[in-house]
């Protein structure tokens, strides 16, 4: 998923599919797209979770020779916690994802050609090297209602601003540039929010092109969705992928793990994160609740606010969007951090029992399971691998090994999927990348794991915030 694969596609349009309803008409229920059987979310919820209950007490009961064996070595209460963290817990949330996945049905777009006012804001410090494509691209659109774009300019001290105008002058468009001294994303972006009068606002990151279809399927899942919808979250994935090693196993991960996770939180209208790389809002929804909070996670904390009053949060897979990924491992490594930093924040600013929908509470309340998947990636299931390689299966043996082609089952079904339902719409294709998808398979959840358990340190230690 290139850069060039980006621009070679963007270019081609597929056709203009039926416009059922006139764009001021917005349906009720996504139920409404349905004439035959229906099961509400929140059913489709309890069946995963009586799935994802008797895949981990299936698990429990195959596995006591594994724990019988482990705790010659370390001791019964020893051996249920490690296996409990290596082993049932995952077991438990990829289940829950996995039987989700299946039962979603995602509502079609009611309204394919959407015409509303929408205003952009790009946030952006120090952007000159990649500002210039993410204006052009967003000006190669096929949205036919009005753009309007703000640059909210975070002191740059390069040539942000000046590129971004002649790129813009350039293109055609009308481009708005708004200085904001204070430093942090949240500032500019609520710098910008004061200017938008239209209905809707959406968030682009500085690096980040859009495909030409992007804003235009975004658009259309907001409209025809739910009444009570304030948010959808567009899909993101990696445009560097043929830099490194490093960058070819996050584009698996954008692409099928990042992915997964937010179509389960969409199947059940509680997307956690509305990412500010590419989303859309409601704008007087995000003004009402005061706009970006001043956090590392600012996506994720107003996102959570949003859902806290009530609304839903949506996501459209087929809303494409490319962005770099780190390059380098200490970048990698800071980014993660600061998201797991900003999950913390999330938690803390909304807890799930706060949340007014109780189907939100429940998915949001997931997230406190996570820093225990990273302690057990992370402090577990290396040191158990490296042990493992040495000729001692003490803590990786052939019951934990077993898991490996159920993950191989399970991506190769998402895998499946994106290539049909998502790129195949968008005219996108996946370049050959099996070292990168062994090395995601394999090693990429434990890199991620350290990096979030420090974001989990910084936060606790409440340690100084950077933008990047």
């Amino acid at each position: 998923m290139s850069g060039t694969e980006h621009a070679q596609h963007a270019d081609s349009r597929p056709p203009e599919f039926p416009q059922s309803t006139p764009p001021t008409a917005r349906p009720e229920h996504p139920r409404n797209a349905y004439t035959g059987f229906y099961l509400s979310v929140t059913v489709k919820f309890l069946l995963s979770t009586l799935f994802a209950v008797s895949w981990a007490g299936a698990a429990v009961w195959i596995s006591q020779p594994w724990i019988a064996d482990l705790s010659h070595s370390v001791g019964e209460p020893a051996a249920w916690v490690m296996v409990t963290l290596v082993a049932y817990l995952p077991g438990f949330v990829v289940a829950l994802m996995t039987m989700s996945l299946l039962l979603d049905r995602q509502p079609p777009l009611r309204i394919s050609n959407p015409v509303s006012p929408v205003t952009i804001i790009v946030a952006a410090r120090n952007e000159q090297a990649g500002i210039a494509g993410t204006i052009r691209c967003i000006g190669e659109s096929d949205y036919a209602g009005a753009v309007t774009v703000i640059l909210a300019d975070n002191g740059s001290e390069d040539a942000t601003a000046a590129v971004a105008a002649r790129t813009a002058a350039t293109s055609g468009m009308t481009l708005q540039v708004l200085p904001e001294s204070s430093p942090g994303k949240s500032h500019a972006l609520n710098t910008a929010l004061e200017q938008v009068t239209t209905p809707y606002v959406i968030t682009v990151d500085a690096d980040t092109l859009l495909h030409r279809e992007a804003l235009r399927r975004l658009i259309s899942r907001l409209e025809s969705a739910p009444a009570d919808t304030v948010a959808v979250a567009g899909t993101v994935l990696v445009r560097n992928s043929r830099v490194n090693l490093l960058t070819r196993m996050q584009e698996w991960d954008y692409y099928l793990g990042i992915a997964a996770v937010k179509r389960m939180q969409g199947l059940y209208q509680a997307t956690l994160v509305a990412q500010g790389a590419f989303s859309v809002y409601r704008t007087d929804d995000v003004k009402a609740i005061g706009g970006w909070p001043d956090a590392i996670g600012e996506d994720i904390v107003v996102t959570w606010k949003l859902l806290q009053q009530g609304g839903r949060v949506l996501f459209e897979p087929t809303a494409v969007a490319f962005t770099d990924a780190p390059a380098t491992v200490p970048h990698f490594l800071r980014q993660r951090a600061r998201w797991a930093r900003g999950m913390f924040e999330g938690l803390h600013a909304v807890p799930p029992w706060r949340q007014k929908r109780r189907l939100a509470g429940l998915i949001s309340g997931i997230d406190y399971l996570i820093p225990l998947l990273d302690v057990g990636y992370a402090l577990i299931w290396l040191p158990g691998l490296v042990l493992f390689l040495f000729g001692v299966p003490a803590i990786v043996s052939v019951w934990a090994l077993t898991v490996l082609p159920v993950t191989l089952l399970i991506y190769g079904g998402l895998r499946r999927h994106q290539r049909r339902s998502v790129f195949g719409p968008l005219d996108l294709h996946v370049r050959r990348n099996a070292v990168g998808y062994l090395a995601f398979l394999l090693g990429y959840q434990v890199l991620c794991s350290f990096a979030s358990l420090a974001g989990y340190t910084q936060y606790l230690a409440g340690s100084a915030r950077r933008w990047k």
